[in-house]
């Protein structure tokens, strides 16, 4: 076929490989397939769809999610089936023991906490009670959901899904970016009027947004790292990435206080921030160091991960400096204007005091003290959970 001919969908599709989308896509289709085939070699049905079935809703996009998926699909199938043969044998089907079995196998889903497979439960319940030889049909019915669980955590554990950390990584990043473009932007301003910075502040209010987006892709890494066969560091890859996202956080607030501390002293002023002259320009380049800091955790972050960190925590470092060399010489301007402007101290501080809280919040020796404290904690946490398999390493490690 040419390739002119190929639909734009299928080539983004074929692009996009490892997105969740895809990876769940194809491993579902094959997981129903392989399941189907293995229930006509291992059952006498001539048509087992309960095992594709079974396999299509347990396959996920990471291994923890299809393992925990398979557990609770096969206890509501075993558990509906056991409920159904025992209203067969005291009741039969009549309207009545219909709904008692409904609402006992509901009542029971909620109790084995089987999630979105409590209407499975009162289901397999159904289709057992329905027909004539129930003994047999439950039976066939357990069987081909086995074979479909199976199949489905078999298929996760020979081809592992991917590891989503490369995309939480990136969308870190992009969180990071987009506080740094609102700090340039802030500034190249010399007298922002009382439009830009409510603008401004519009901006770092939707930071929130974008914070709960990338909260959804780390959550989805964090899961993809649980009980990966090729991840040796999940844990402390989970805390590197969830304590920068913290910060980044932390910032998106003080960013936006920080906004609204410029919108009050334009307000205040008529319309016009009140900065002019060497005020104006050192906080310009205050806020560029800022920017330049906010970028450089977002890569931080990043790195820490994923390779050798020491030139962005270097990058990092040299944007804090610089930032706090700044920072002592526009409190120096603002402390000489309050003195002149009592009466407006106290926005003057609150803008102060925001620029000091991002810089704390950056710092690097600050963050590298705390991750060497949670290292230090999972590794205790971790010896106390295994203690035998810890003494066989040591053991070794002498030997």
């Amino acid at each position: 076929m040419p390739a002119a001919s190929v639909p734009d969908s299928v080539v983004n599709l074929v692009r996009r490989r490892r997105e969740p989308l895809v990876v769940q896509t194809a491993r579902a289709t094959v997981a129903s397939v392989l399941a189907y085939v293995a229930a006509l070699a291992l059952t006498n049905s001539p048509a087992p769809l309960l095992a594709p079935l079974t396999a299509l809703l347990v396959v996920q996009v990471t291994l923890y999610a299809t393992l925990t998926s398979g557990a609770r699909r096969v206890v509501s199938v075993v558990a509906g089936v056991l409920i159904a043969l025992g209203f067969t044998e005291l009741a039969g089907l009549s309207w009545w023991s219909l709904g008692l079995l409904i609402l006992v196998s509901l009542v029971l889903g909620h109790l084995l906490r089987v999630d979105e497979f409590v209407p499975e439960v009162a289901i397999s319940g159904m289709l057992v009670l329905g027909v004539a030889h129930a003994a047999d049909t439950a039976w066939d019915r357990v069987a081909e959901t086995l074979i479909g669980a199976a199949v489905g955590v078999l298929l996760n554990l020979v081809v592992p899904p991917p590891v989503y950390v490369q995309p939480a990584g990136e969308a870190i990043e992009e969180l990071a970016a987009r506080m740094s473009r609102l700090l340039i932007d802030i500034g190249t301003q010399e007298r922002p009027e009382l439009p830009l910075t409510e603008r401004w502040l519009g901006e770092a209010r939707a930071l929130d947004r974008e914070i709960a987006a990338v909260d959804a892709e780390l959550s989805r890494a964090e899961e993809s790292l649980r009980l990966h066969p090729r991840v040796r560091q999940g844990e402390l890859t989970r805390l590197v990435m969830r304590s920068g996202l913290d910060t980044l956080e932390v910032c998106a607030v003080v960013l936006r206080t920080l906004c609204r501390s410029l919108t009050d002293l334009a307000r205040d002023r008529g319309g016009v921030t009140p900065y002019t002259g060497e005020e104006a320009g050192r906080l310009n380049l205050l806020f560029g160091h800022l920017a330049h800091a906010v970028d450089g955790f977002g890569r931080l972050v990043t790195a820490q991960v994923a390779a050798n960190a020491e030139l962005a925590e270097a990058e990092l470092s040299r944007s804090l400096a610089a930032g706090r060399r700044e920072q002592a010489e526009v409190s120096e301007l603002l402390l000489s204007r309050s003195a002149a402007e009592p009466a407006r101290w106290e926005l003057h501080g609150a803008l102060l005091a925001n620029v000091g809280r991002l810089l704390d919040e950056l710092d690097v020796e600050r963050r590298s003290h705390w991750l060497a404290e949670q290292f230090d904690r999972h590794h205790r946490v971790r010896l106390a959970q295994r203690p035998l398999l810890h003494r066989l390493r040591r053991a070794r490690s002498r030997r």
